[in-house]
């Protein structure tokens, strides 16, 4: 089982960060507290950060893995996960007006107790997702480092949407558009790694990505007969292989997610 290790002021700020990176719930974790952490002398002096080790519990079937991962980068289930209850139309549009409402106000109430003055919560369905956007002079504070604070932001407001509603529901949240930013940076990113494979003739691995920038990652590259991709590591962070072809085998590359 890998295992992964995190530092915080404390030790509930250190597990609130290896949620938030590796979007699992305290639950789905096994945690091991390394080094508690001590606020020092007054708070000021000699203090140290708290440091954890955490074990992914896998809750789902190795086989499954990869088909739920392509399938919730494409924003669907997979066949055996979907909800088998059928609904009318107009109970569909009902139920995603309310998702939309649920979702909106979970983020207001969140950004109301941080405090962020001077921000605004835009809601909208694009493709099935509800997207929530934070606006404001400040909002940009809320994106964190890699995206670290939306994603956790996302993460919070997901869980409060899909125990509301009766059906599954993806909610996406965004800030001066960091989304789009982070896609475009990822796919020049894969596009010159694949450029160097293909020069030194071997592999180049991106570093450690979370299931959506590694699907961003393939996609990227998928198109480019010269070159296949491939998923390598365990648990919800892995690194994307890049692997140049020969010529014999550059038809039909496999792409292993």
């Amino acid at each position: 089982m890998e295992t992964y290790e995190f530092e915080g002021k404390t030790e509930e700020d250190a597990i609130e960060i290896a949620c938030s990176q590796l979007n699992l719930t305290k639950e789905e974790m096994d945690i091991e507290i390394i080094e508690p952490g001590s606020a020092g002398i007054f708070g000021l002096v000699g203090g140290r950060k708290a440091k954890i080790r955490v074990a992914v519990i896998k809750t789902v079937p190795e086989s499954q893995e990869e088909e739920i991962e392509i399938a919730a980068a494409k924003d669907v289930l997979p066949p055996e996960a979907e909800n088998e209850t059928t609904v009318t139309k107009t109970e569909r549009i009902a139920e995603a007006e309310n998702g939309i409402a649920i979702a909106k106000e979970a983020l207001e109430n969140i950004l109301a107790l941080i405090p962020m003055e001077g921000t605004m919560v835009t809601a909208a369905q694009m493709d099935g997702t509800i997207n929530l956007n934070i606006e404001g002079d400040k909002s940009g504070l809320l994106i964190g480092r890699k995206g670290r604070t939306l994603d956790a932001l996302q993460f919070i407001v997901n869980k409060i949407v899909n125990k509301s509603l009766e059906m599954r529901a993806r909610v996406l949240v965004d800030s001066e558009n960091y989304r789009q930013r982070r896609q475009d940076f990822l796919i020049q990113m894969a596009l010159r790694m694949g450029d160097k494979a293909k020069r030194i003739r071997r592999p180049v691995a991106t570093n450690l990505l979370n299931p959506h920038d590694r699907r961003i990652v393939h996609l990227a590259l998928k198109d480019d007969d010269e070159l296949g991709t491939k998923g390598r590591g365990e648990g919800i962070l892995k690194k994307v292989v890049i692997i140049p072809k020969r010529d014999s085998d550059s038809r039909s590359p496999k792409r292993e997610y």
